[in-house]
C-alpha cells in the first residue's frame, strides 16, 4: 500500500490528456520527435467541422444536453475564429491539432470541453479530418484541371489551321495540326479528372464512430453523423476504418499521373522553345535569365514541373512503403502519411495553376512550324497509301516508297517536288491524281476517321470541348 501511495505521488498532475497512466513526464526529445501540430494544423477547419458533427450526434444519442451541446459548439466556433485570424496560441505540449483544439476549448468553456471526446478516439478523428480535407482538395483540383483544359482548347481554337510535324521516336513522322496536338493533352487531363473523381468515391466514406479500433459503447447514429458531414456512406469495420489509408494512396496515385502528364507537356515546351525548334515562345514573365550569360531565356517553370514530378512520385512510393508492413489496427507510423500527401496535393495544385497561366500566354511560331514540315519525307506514307489504293499490296507499296524517299534524299529534293514522270520510274501505278496526295494540307485532311487530325474533325472536337467545359 505504501509503495502504491509513493508511486501515486510521483505522477505529474495535468499535462497530457493520457498522462494518468505514466509516472514520468515525456522526454523533451520525444516531445519534439512525436509532435505533428506543425504539419496537421492545416486540418483545423476539418477537425472543428467533425467535432461539431460529433457533438450533435452525442446530443442525439442523449449523451449531451441541449445546453451542453450549444456551449461546446459555440466554444468550437470561437476556437476556429482564433485560428482563422492567427490569434490561436499553440503551446509546446500541443501534440497535434486535435489536442490543441480540445485544450483551447476547455480553457474557454471549462471542464465541459472534456466531454467532447466522449465516444471517439484520435484514431477515428484523424481519419475523419484527413478524409474531409482530401475531399475538399480533390474537388478544388478538378476545378483547376478544367481551367487548364479551357486554356488548351482556346489555344487550339487559335491554331486550328496551323500544321506541324507529328513525331514518333522524336523523329518527324506525319503532319498533324498543332491544335490536334494540344487537344491530346485535353484528353489526358479529362482522364485525370476521372481518376480524381473515382478516388473521391472512396474518400467519401465516414469513419467516425469506430473509436480507437473496436467501435464505441455509446448509442451514436453514425449515419446521422455522415449526413451532417456530407458523406455518402459509413465504414463497416472499425479495425479497417482507423488504419485505412487506401484513400490517400489512391489520391496520391491520381496526383502522380497528373504530374506525369504535366511533365510530358513541360518536356515538349522545353524542346519547342529551344533555338533548335523555335516552335513556341514562352512568356517572359514565366522564364528566367542567366547570372552569367546575358542572352539566355531559361524555361524554368516547365523544368521545375518536370523536376517536381519525381517528388510527387516519391510521395506515392513513401505512402505505399509506410503501409506495407503495418499490422491492424492503428500504428503511429501513420502520422507520416500527412506530410507526403499534403506536399503532393500542394505541388500538383501549384503546378496546374502555373502551367495554366503559362499556356494562356504561349505564343505559337507558325513560320517555324511550317518550315519544320520540309524535309524528312513526311509525305511518304501518303505515297504508300496511294499505291495501296491502286491495288498494290501494302508491303510492296512500302518498299517502293522507301526507294523513292532514298532517291529524294540523295538528290536533296522534297517529295512534293516530284513530277509524275519521276514517280513512274518507281511504279507504273502512279497516275496524275498522285500529285494531289503530295501536299501537307491534303495529308492532314484525309485523316477523317474518328480521332484523326483532319481539320474538320479537330474543329468539331474543339466545339465539343468548348461546350463540355463551359
Amino acid at each position: 500500500m505504501a509503495r502504491a501511495k509513493r508511486r501515486a505521488k510521483t505522477r505529474p498532475m495535468g499535462g497530457k490528456a493520457w498522462a494518468g497512466r505514466f509516472r514520468e513526464r515525456t522526454n523533451r526529445l520525444v516531445e519534439t520527435f512525436t509532435r505533428s501540430v506543425t504539419i496537421d494544423r492545416r486540418l483545423y477547419a476539418q477537425d472543428i467541422q467533425g467535432s461539431i458533427a460529433h457533438c450533435q450526434t452525442l446530443a442525439k444519442a442523449g449523451v449531451l444536453s441541449r445546453r451542453e451541446t450549444a456551449m461546446i459548439v459555440r466554444g468550437l466556433q470561437l476556437v476556429q475564429h482564433e485560428l482563422e485570424r492567427d490569434r490561436f496560441k499553440f503551446l509546446p505540449e500541443d501534440e497535434d491539432i486535435h489536442m490543441a483544439i480540445e485544450r483551447r476549448l476547455t480553457e474557454l468553456i471549462g471542464p465541459l470541453g472534456g466531454k467532447l471526446h466522449t465516444g471517439r478516439s484520435r484514431n477515428d478523428q484523424v481519419s475523419l479530418d484527413a478524409r474531409l480535407y482530401v475531399r475538399n482538395r480533390l474537388t478544388a483540383l478538378v476545378s483547376r484541371l478544367m481551367d487548364f483544359q479551357r486554356v488548351l482548347v482556346e489555344q487550339a481554337k487559335k491554331t486550328s489551321d496551323v500544321p506541324m510535324p507529328g513525331y514518333t521516336h522524336l523523329q518527324r513522322a506525319q503532319p498533324v495540326l498543332f491544335a490536334h496536338h494540344l487537344l491530346a493533352y485535353v484528353e489526358m487531363f479529362e482522364r485525370d479528372k476521372g481518376r480524381v473523381r473515382d478516388a473521391q468515391t472512396r474518400v467519401n466514406v465516414m469513419p467516425l464512430g469506430s473509436g480507437a479500433l473496436a467501435g464505441t459503447n455509446y448509442p451514436v447514429d453514425r449515419r446521422y453523423t455522415a449526413s451532417l458531414l456530407g458523406f455518402t456512406t459509413v465504414t463497416q469495420n472499425s479495425l479497417d476504418a482507423v488504419s485505412d489509408r487506401d484513400f490517400m494512396i489512391e489520391a496520391a496515385s491520381a496526383l502522380a499521373v497528373i504530374m506525369m502528364h504535366l511533365s510530358r507537356l513541360s518536356e515538349e515546351l522545353i524542346l519547342w522553345s529551344s533555338q533548335e525548334f523555335q516552335f513556341v515562345e514562352l512568356p517572359d514573365a514565366f522564364c528566367t535569365g542567366s547570372s552569367m550569360m546575358p542572352q539566355k531565356k531559361n524555361p524554368d517553370v516547365p523544368e521545375l514541373v518536370r523536376g517536381k514530378t519525381g517528388r510527387v512520385y516519391g510521395h506515392l512510393v513513401g505512402l505505399l512503403t509506410t503501409l506495407k508492413g503495418l499490422p491492424l489496427s492503428y500504428n503511429r507510423d501513420l502520422q507520416e502519411d500527412k506530410p507526403a500527401l499534403f506536399d503532393a496535393l500542394d505541388t500538383v495544385a501549384d503546378s496546374v495553376e502555373v502551367m495554366t497561366e503559362l499556356m494562356r500566354r504561349l505564343a505559337v511560331n507558325r513560320d517555324a512550324l511550317t518550315r519544320a514540315l520540309q524535309g524528312g519525307g513526311m509525305l511518304a506514307t501518303e505515297i504508300a497509301d496511294y499505291l495501296v489504293s491502286r491495288g498494290v499490296p501494302f508491303r510492296e507499296a512500302h518498299a517502293v516508297t522507301g526507294r523513292i524517299v532514298r532517291w529524294v534524299l540523295d538528290e536533296e529534293r522534297e517529295l512534293h517536288e516530284l513530277s509524275l514522270e519521276e514517280l513512274r520510274r518507281f511504279s507504273p501505278k502512279f497516275e496524275p491524281s498522285a500529285l494531289q496526295r503530295l501536299t501537307v494540307q491534303g495529308a492532314i485532311d484525309r485523316k477523317v476517321q474518328i480521332g484523326g487530325t483532319a481539320r474538320k474533325l479537330v474543329e468539331r472536337r474543339i466545339r465539343e470541348w468548348t461546350k463540355a467545359l463551359a
